[in-house]
């Protein structure tokens, strides 16, 4: 009996310690948003202590904001920290727009499980993105409102699923056009305007439902070059395992935000932009006889980069 109230103590210990550090682990991962991780995090540690009714989902949230701010990066990152990066599903709601993708998501007759059953069936606790929620029909949205009110689904098959072990995260382009031309308003007035926008489009009673309504800023020019040095970061370490070690040149940042940021698409494409253009860097260089390590700075033409030999 000693041991087992031990081992529960070890592990509530340890709980403990890792909630407690999950402020600081969104921190590195996400910039430009330090106004929405503190409450991000809040739920996510009464969650995870048992402290909310059983009855409904651990926790739900809709981020609003541009595209490309990172609404699905924060998603990504407590997913897995809490439970591991293949206990994300996402749905992309622009699928879902008509009453006959009520079936697709349920399965359309007996027997069949639909995509939020096979979703469950692969990961029964963990975290659901519906992406863009404001494009799916109103009879799509009647399901959300019964998992977010009762946790509890009931399929095609006739099975009832239980999403009491999952956070819910809705998220919205609703006021992003609104965000990205208010050029002097304060955050409060933002956030006021775009949640009213939220709560005009949504029906009431499944607006009211979500545990946190949080609003996304639009990126900074600092923001961007932060984003754009962790992401550089991390495909330099890829490429250091591999034997090409890169030295980054101060004018690679600027660079590869002009070459990777998008007004409309925000910090989305610049992973892939960075993993092309030092990609093609170092293939140029191993193509022509190089070991592709050196400095990595932007060419004279200012269009592509190269590496410089170190001697």
């Amino acid at each position: 009996m000693e041991s087992t109230i031990d081992t529960a103590k070890e592990c509530s210990s340890e709980l403990h310690l890792k909630l407690q550090r999950l402020e600081n682990i969104l921190r590195q991962r996400i910039r430009g948003q330090n106004h929405v991780i503190p409450r991000v995090v809040s739920v996510l540690q009464r969650g995870e202590l048992g402290l909310t009714k059983p009855t409904r989902p651990r926790g739900s949230f809709m981020f609003l904001g541009p595209t490309g701010v990172g609404k699905t990066e924060i998603t990504l990152a407590f997913t897995e920290f809490l439970f591991g990066a293949d206990k994300l599903v996402r749905f992309d709601m622009s699928e879902y727009q008509t009453q006959e993708s009520l079936g697709l998501l349920l399965g359309a007759r007996l027997g069949e499980r639909g995509t939020l059953g096979m979703a469950y069936d692969k990961s029964p606790s963990g975290t659901l993105l519906f992406d863009e929620i404001e494009k799916a029909h109103p009879r799509v949205l009647d399901v959300f409102l019964q998992i977010l009110d009762a946790a509890r689904v009931t399929m095609a098959s006739g099975d009832t699923l239980d999403f009491s072990k999952h956070y819910i995260v809705l998220t919205s382009n609703i006021g992003a056009a609104e965000i990205l031309h208010i050029q002097h308003s304060t955050q409060a007035t933002m956030e006021r305007h775009v949640l009213t926008r939220a709560q005009q489009s949504l029906r009431p009673e499944m607006f009211a439902r979500i545990t946190e309504k949080l609003v996304f800023n639009r990126l900074s020019y600092d923001n961007q070059l932060e984003i754009a040095s962790l992401l550089l970061v991390n495909e330099l370490k890829f490429l250091r395992d591999k034997g090409h070690e890169l030295t980054p040149h101060e004018s690679v940042l600027p660079f590869l935000v002009r070459r990777g940021f998008h007004p409309k698409l925000g910090a989305r494409p610049m992973r892939d932009a960075i993993e092309k253009l030092v990609g093609d860097a170092v293939s140029t260089d191993l193509l022509t006889g190089g070991k592709a390590s050196g400095k990595l700075s932007v060419d004279e033409s200012g269009c592509f980069l190269n590496i410089q030999k170190s001697f």
